[in-house]
């Protein structure tokens, strides 16, 4: 046979195995997890930067909405009710519809209810009323998380937690998108109410996606699920529960042998991503660029990219080791913090801001979907809700902690050895990546002799 024919064999089998995967996109399941990644980014910047429009129209000094970014503390701090979701039945919805089915359209129905609540207050006269419909917004938007998050964690095979990843991230920046550029387009013509009011009636999605979807086929035994109707002396069950759940969480992290490495990556992870991305928009300004040349290029161009990176990640991981993907995600982070120096230099040039914040975007989309499936990985358990919420938790922890840093060092720093600090700042990833691997793979050697 002719050898041509011996090389063309394996690029069509190759090409035939990237179709299928693209093609698993358009399956029930993974479009389930789609949407309900929507209903899950669509309530975020309805508590920050769109909010945070309405603030300042109102008249609300800039200190007071500097302040309002602790109304998304509930992000942080989920992983304290998250042994809650894992353990206790909702009455009545849990029997009717599953454990996590119900915990998930809960949530969605009190936050449409918090929503509208937000939108009728009135932050020029009461600006307490109107942080504190903002907190419970987050409060049930956290909760809906955890619900979700441990979902596609459970419902997914091992196969399918790359795509899962891919699309729950491409639904979290839609959703994004429409409470970001869409309430703001929306904010021109109609009042702020009837912007959150409508925010609020998009989160039906996920109430119906939720309907529609399977719940779980996993094993819980009665000490692990239990209804809080039935449960004596509640208060002490709720906190017994929380205990024993952080107990079990804290020991099956340590009995894994990668838990330092774990810990590690996340922080380095989180790190690299907040010192790119905080200083991004002051950057920016200061070289010169006009908020509409950043909102073209940043908000439309760069989620497209973003969206794009995360899909492109979904596939990648299905056919690629998640080493592989990970690391091509570090290398690309990397880059971008090369692309932004070499902004330092260029100045004001519109044709290389599109290209820096391409890639910066593009990085980002794959690195946020690879960074999920490595936690999704890591937790598949029993205990699903309380191990994803903790590790997130961590990763919103350094989030903010880091951007306090991320602004000391733009303060004090021109923004050339900023960038080049936060090259540098990329390089711990691809090493402990490394070790990553080679720590995922003794696990697994664990696991099988266990």
């Amino acid at each position: 046979m002719d050898s041509r024919y011996l090389q063309k064999a394996p690029e069509k089998e190759s090409k035939k195995a990237w179709l299928h995967s693209a093609a698993l996109y358009r399956e029930p399941r993974i479009l389930g997890i789609l949407f309900l990644g929507f209903a899950s980014g669509l309530p975020f910047l309805l508590t920050l930067a769109t909010l945070h429009v309405w603030l300042t129209e109102v008249g609300v000094n800039k200190t007071t909405i500097g302040l309002f970014a602790l109304v998304t503390l509930p992000y942080s701090l989920k992983f304290i009710w998250a042994p809650l979701i894992d353990q206790f039945r909702v009455p009545v919805l849990g029997r009717l519809l599953g454990h996590r089915k119900a915990w998930m359209i809960l949530s969605q129905l009190m936050l449409m209810v918090a929503l509208v609540i937000l939108g009728n207050t009135n932050p020029a006269q009461n600006i307490f009323s109107t942080a504190l419909a903002a907190l419970g917004v987050s409060f049930f938007s956290a909760t809906q998380d955890i619900g979700v998050e441990a979902y596609r964690v459970e419902r997914l095979e091992d196969n399918e937690v790359g795509l899962g990843a891919g699309a729950s991230n491409l639904g979290y920046r839609l959703g994004m998108w429409a409470s970001g550029a869409g309430a703001l387009y929306l904010a021109s013509s109609f009042s702020w109410a009837a912007v959150y009011g409508f925010m609020a009636a998009c989160m039906l999605l996920g109430i119906v996606t939720a309907l529609l979807s399977h719940e779980p086929n996993i094993e819980r035994s009665l000490e692990n699920i239990l209804s809080l109707k039935k449960t004596p002396r509640p208060l002490r069950g709720i906190l017994n529960a929380i205990f024993q759940s952080f107990k079990k969480t804290a020991t099956h992290l340590k009995g894994r042998t990668d838990w330092g490495v774990i810990f590690s990556y996340i922080i380095f992870f989180k790190l690299a991503d907040t010192a790119l991305n905080v200083m991004a928009v002051p950057f920016m300004l200061e070289i010169g660029f006009s908020k509409i040349e950043i909102a073209h290029v940043g908000k439309s161009f760069g989620i497209g990219a973003m969206i794009a990176g995360g899909l492109f990640a979904g596939v990648l991981l299905s056919q690629r080791p998640l080493r592989q993907t990970l690391f091509l995600c570090a290398v690309l982070q990397l880059t971008s913090a090369v692309f932004f120096y070499v902004q330092t230099q260029v100045g004001h040039n519109i044709y290389f801001l599109f290209a820096t914040i391409g890639l910066d975007n593009l990085s980002n989309g794959m690195g946020f979907a690879a960074f999920i499936t490595y936690l999704s990985m890591i937790c598949r358990s029993e205990h699903a809700g309380a191990h994803f919420a903790f590790l997130t938790s961590i990763a919103s922890f350094a989030r903010v902690i880091f951007s306090y840093f991320s602004g000391w060092a733009a303060d004090h720093l021109i923004w050339s050895d900023y960038y080049l600090l936060t090259a540098l700042v990329c390089l711990p990833n691809c090493i402990l990546l490394y070790y990553a691997h080679n720590a995922f793979k003794r696990e697994a050697i664990r696991k099988k002799a266990a």
